[in-house]
């Protein structure tokens, strides 16, 4: 006799602890990771472009204007890439559900078909395959097509100003770290502080983005670190090198 209690209408319990499955989780992952290398970039551009006219002026009048600078076209610049990259990408799903509306209303059986195929080619015996598709169809056609074969979810479509909004602000976010670090401290001590600041935060957004990508942290680690490196150190040295020719 089994140990397992059970329910009155002779199902087992509910587990006390289980994996939640929320709808959107992926997206929302994509947009935390988007969000964290949005502001890996504003970190790196306005580090680099600080750095750079730290070595060519010691001004920090000069230093806060090409920051503040840096920070806006960036900003700005981000947010209307990820505006039109995200609005073509919302055109071609809604096309792509257009056509797939025109298909299931024209011929709804050759598109039972062809989604019974798509279910048999992820694995499931025909007779299930077929069960599925007609389930699935009766409950939400264009759902179903939508998912199985194009990989779109109908209520999920991003939205462009949601992504500028979110491109700008991480941007903005990353770039004020290496911008107050630059104007703020002694200029004695200031390009030392910039750089390890931003080597600091490098560290944290290269640990954050491969942890949201499942991936080992180490190597994204280092190569954060070491891209943002090379860019403060490029940019540096030719700051120093026009401030010693005299331009």
């Amino acid at each position: 006799m089994s140990d397992t209690p059970e329910t009155p209408h002779g199902s087992f319990p509910e587990p006390e602890h289980f994996e939640p499955h929320h709808n959107g989780l992926g997206s929302r992952l994509n947009w935390l990771r988007a969000g964290v290398l949005g502001a890996n970039d504003g970190v790196v551009s306005t580090a680099g472009l600080v750095v750079g006219v730290a070595g060519a002026s010691a001004d920090s009048q000069a230093l806060l204007v090409a920051g503040l600078a840096g920070l806006l076209s960036g900003s700005i610049s981000m947010a209307a890439g990820e505006y039109v990259s995200v609005s073509t990408q919302r055109d071609s799903e809604r096309a792509a559900l257009a056509q797939e509306r025109r298909e299931l209303a024209e011929t709804p059986e050759y598109e039972l078909r062809e989604l019974t195929a798509l279910y048999r080619d992820k694995g499931l015996t025909p007779e299930l395959a077929t069960e599925v598709a007609r389930q699935l169809t009766a409950h939400d056609a264009l759902a179903a097509h939508a998912e199985t074969e194009l990989g779109i979810d109908p209520d999920e479509l991003t939205s462009p100003w949601q992504a500028a909004v979110a491109s700008f602000i991480s941007f903005t976010v990353g770039a004020l770290l290496p911008l107050l670090a630059i104007t703020l401290p002694p200029a004695s001590v200031r390009v030392w502080i910039t750089v390890g600041s931003v080597l600091v935060a490098l560290v944290a957004t290269g640990w954050s983005s491969a942890r949201l990508g499942d991936a080992p942290p180490g190597r994204a680690v280092l190569r954060n670190v070491a891209g943002g490196a090379i860019a403060m150190a490029v940019t540096y040295a030719a700051g120093a090198l026009l401030h010693t020719m005299g331009a």
